[in-house]
């Protein structure tokens, strides 16, 4: 067989126009719906089955089930919807893909698509360089259907012409006859294209491909097919290696549920692809068994009838797949979940807006941490025990060094969402966000301070009397509502929040501290404890009503955001 370097090279080319076409479209189709996408997906899972509906309409829509179920054990991993709910649309998302089969059988084989790729390319390449992002998104689409045909296109004609190349019939002869080992053989095969190719799209297209040109048979196209389905979960799976449990089971359910149905499907496979072909032929096709030109409308046939059944079998064994995967992916110890990112550490999405939100989770666990080391500050102004004073001062310390780096890792990852295609509004929000862990870790700073100035009155033998005690106790109380309205703010999100709770709060902190401060210089003057004492005291009020300080700092910069998204919604309704 003469099969040059060079046509190799166009070969490894087409594919890579191929999929970078798909990886356009699905992006620039996420851009355009990505809000709508995240609605959706939050929504609209209720229940299995309309899970099983969204992962359809999601995955036609963007053109990869690996697409979906990362944007999925990334909702899942943000705490949007659970692991039960996440399985409906994961079964979806497997019949939503056989959407590429049908396209490339009715509209690549049928006629040269590529033939209006090129006009399709001159109406959106304008609108690429648009400075309207949606105008932009739009013109990236456009660009990216053409190029996903123009890809086929080259695809089909780079691959060698089997009647002038016999020996690779003689080759692949050798392993059609031989059984189960030939199905297993070929269901390896399409397991690894797919993972190195990091698309079962893309490997269903070289699939139709090899079929149309004669290399291999219905048969064993249809094996590849099975194996497709099993190599799609890798993505998601490398995707949630650094997620949390939840995440990890999601996409661990991915792969078992495309396990169960491959091995069900090897027991009846000879059967089912003769129904397969049998109806092929009934609506007009050829059969695929005589004829390599009935083999693509077939397998699809083949693609969809699988997904399909295996859905509507395995739909309701969701509850034994969810205990299934929680045995496979037990839960780690506590400590281990408690000193890590939670929602970031799967990667940027495709796309900023979405990773947006996977950074507003984070930052809400962030806040929370902070108020979990305040508990601990106040655990430590009433401990008398040295042993448990030095293992919660440690823990506070541990958690300083922890803020440090929540903080850094947070700022990192927005800095990468900033190189993204931002609208003007998710810019202003993203430069918001920082700002708010930046407030965030100064709260920890000071939570620390704290610390440190109790370490030093319990290294000084210092003795507070009752009344000192009481008033920094209701002092602390004042901090403590303050930052149940910083946390109820994170909550809430960037809509409708009202900043008047968290001013009241902040001018009651204000208010007592200074009326403390003016009963400390009157309490020193008449000498109603020591010196050393007074310092102690007024350190402590003092950094407290800094604490406030920080604080109001979050809330209004969350209220920055509010007004920014405000404005964008009151701009979209004129």
């Amino acid at each position: 067989m003469d099969f040059s370097l060079l046509q190799v090279l166009k070969l490894v080319g087409s594919l890579g126009l191929f999929l970078f076409g798909m990886k356009m479209l699905s992006e620039s189709l996420q851009k355009v719906a990505g809000d709508r996408m995240r609605n959706i997906l939050a929504a609209m899972t209720s229940n299995r089955f309309k899970g099983i509906l969204t992962g359809i309409a999601v995955t036609a829509v963007v053109q990869s089930s690996s697409a979906t179920t990362v944007m999925l054990v990334s909702f899942v991993n943000a705490g949007l919807i659970s692991l039960t709910q996440s399985i409906g649309v994961i079964m979806g998302a497997n019949i939503g893909t056989t959407v590429t089969a049908w396209m490339i059988s009715l509209l690549g084989f049928k006629f040269s698509i590529s033939t209006i790729a090129l006009p399709i390319i001159g109406l959106g390449f304008p609108l690429v360089f648009s400075k309207n992002n949606t105008r932009k998104s739009w013109g990236e689409l456009l660009v990216g259907f053409a190029l996903l045909f123009l890809g086929l296109s080259f695809l089909k004609d780079s691959v060698p012409d089997i009647s002038n190349s016999p020996e690779i019939l003689s080759f692949l002869s050798k392993y059609t006859d031989q059984g189960i080992f030939s199905m297993l053989l070929f269901i390896g095969i399409g397991t690894i294209l797919t993972v190195v190719i990091q698309s079962s799209s893309a490997t269903m297209a070289l699939t139709l491909v090899m079929c149309n040109s004669g290399w291999i048979s219905f048969e064993l196209a249809a094996a590849m097919v099975l194996g497709e389905n099993i190599g799609t979960t890798i993505t998601a799976n490398i995707a949630a290696a650094v997620a949390n449990v939840s995440a990890k089971r999601t996409a661990m359910a991915h792969l078992v549920f495309n396990l169960l149905g491959a091995f069900w499907m090897m027991l009846f496979f000879r059967h089912f692809i003769g129904y397969v072909a049998d109806f092929a032929v009934s609506v007009g096709s050829q059969n695929p068994f005589e004829s390599p030109e009935g083999v693509p409308v077939a397998l699809s046939i083949f693609h969809s009838a699988f997904n399909l059944i295996n859905t509507a079998l395995l739909v309701f064994f969701t509850p034994f797949i969810v205990k299934l995967v929680t045995r496979i992916v037990p839960v780690r110890s506590s400590e281990d979940e408690e000193f890590r990112l939670q929602h970031i550490g799967i990667g940027l999405l495709s796309t900023g807006e979405l990773s947006l939100l996977q950074a507003k989770k984070e930052i809400i666990n962030y806040g929370k941490r902070t108020h979990k080391m305040y508990g601990f500050f106040k655990e430590l102004f009433t401990e008398t025990n040295e042993k448990n004073f030095k293992n919660i001062y440690d823990r506070i310390e541990k958690y300083e060094e922890i803020s440090d780096r929540v903080e850094v890792e947070i700022a990192t990852y927005l800095t990468k969402i900033s190189i993204h295609d931002l609208s003007d509004e998710s810019s202003r929000r993203l430069q918001a966000m920082l700002n708010i862990i930046n407030d965030i870790e100064s709260v920890s700073d000071s939570n620390y301070n704290l610390a440190k100035t109790l370490r030093r009155k319990r290294k000084a033998n210092i003795w507070f009397n009752q009344e000192v005690r009481d008033n920094l106790n209701y002092m602390f109380a004042l901090v403590d509502d303050a930052y149940s309205i910083m946390l109820d703010n994170l909550e809430v999100g960037y809509i409708n929040i009202n900043l008047g709770p968290a001013y009241e709060a902040e001018e009651k902190i204000n208010q007592y501290r200074n009326k403390l401060k003016k009963e400390h210089i009157k309490n020193v003057e008449e000498v109603k404890y020591k010196y050393q004492a007074g310092v102690i005291y007024n350190d402590l009020f003092s950094e407290a009503e800094k604490l406030g300080d920080y604080i109001i700092n979050v809330s209004e910069a969350i209220a920055e955001i509010n007004k920014l998204v405000t404005k964008a919604v009151l701009k979209q309704q004129l």
